[in-house]
């Protein structure tokens, strides 16, 4: 993101600090120096910290250009994620809670993710997704960083459905283009990437595109530069204020597309698994790698002290 895109908040406020009221102008000077603090609060906090009204606050952030105050907080979320490294995030969000409350404040910060992503999900790039998938010769995954486990999680699943998956393997941009060197306009490459977005997964989907390649993205927003060479932009939060990017979200919309694609293909991923069943029973693949769960239940002992039940 350039410097333009991350200060767009602070220069909005400096346009129009002439045409700003006395409380206005308190709370362009507030945020101005402790954005980092300021991302966490309610309009109505914001007014109580300043000494303004809620009002105030939200016709402040009406006046910025913004609809409303969420509008105005997306905006400073934006120049906290860019404006902080991943430690000093780390230290706003999670300095001000308890060691005990920590993986509580995370769960619900997860939890939230994928509520916000169900809101905003769009169904028919969802669905139009599934379709793609469906209609292609050959399927290529990318993600690079954070974003590799997802890339191989989904090239997995979509093994069992798909005859042609290439997990691409991205140690080098040059690895990359031989492995996409025959994608063609009968293709299709789903390209994921969070904040901050890969360069190199970027150059691969423009280099599919230009081959006329039907080209899918996983991402955190709309703006996202993944989106410059897609034409079906699934969208799933991630904005996580720590150095651990929150991968739950784009997680679940993996999954769903998943079960969406077993649904169409019901028979065929049926006759893969039973292939798989009878291949791995005639070659033990599983046969010294499986493990039952462990029994829980007690007994006595000759003792007359509890213990568990063990195997002869």
């Amino acid at each position: 993101m350039n410097e333009n895109s991350t200060n767009e908040l602070l220069g909005r406020m400096e346009e129009r600090r002439s045409q700003m009221s006395k409380g206005q102008k308190r709370l362009a000077d507030y945020v101005s120096k402790n954005y980092d603090k300021a991302v966490f609060l309610t309009a109505a906090k914001l007014g109580e910290v300043v000494g303004v009204s809620e009002s105030t606050v939200v016709r402040f952030a009406t006046q910025l250009g913004y609809k409303g105050y969420p509008g105005f907080q997306k905006a400073l979320e934006e120049l906290v994620r860019n404006k902080l490294n991943s430690i000093q995030r780390m230290e706003v969000t999670y300095g001000r809670i308890s060691q005990s409350e920590i993986i509580e404040a995370v769960l619900h910060s997860d939890i939230e993710k994928i509520k916000l992503t169900l809101e905003a999900i769009d169904q028919k790039a969802f669905d139009l997704a599934i379709d793609t998938l469906l209609n292609a010769k050959r399927v290529y995954v990318i993600g690079i960083r954070s974003c590799a486990p997802l890339a191989s999680f989904l090239s997995f699943y979509l093994n069992l459905v798909c005859e042609n998956v290439t997990l691409v393997n991205t140690n080098s941009s040059s690895e990359i283009f031989e492995q996409l060197i025959r994608i063609n306009e009968e293709d299709v490459i789903i390209g994921i990437s969070f904040p901050r977005y890969s360069m190199r997964t970027l150059k691969a989907l423009e280099f599919a595109s230009n081959r006329k390649a039907k080209v899918i993205t996983l991402t955190d927003s709309v703006h996202s530069p993944m989106n410059l060479y897609s034409s079906c932009n699934l969208i799933a939060r991630s904005d996580m204020a720590s150095i651990v990017d929150s991968l739950v979200a784009p997680l679940s919309v993996i999954n769903a597309l998943v079960v969406a694609l077993c649904m169409k293909k019901q028979k065929e991923v049926v006759h893969t698994l039973e292939t798989l069943e009878q291949i791995w029973g005639e070659y033990q693949v599983y046969s010294k790698d499986e493990l039952n769960q462990v029994d829980d239940t007690l007994t006595e002992s000759s003792s007359g002290k509890s213990e568990e039940n063990k195997d002869e």
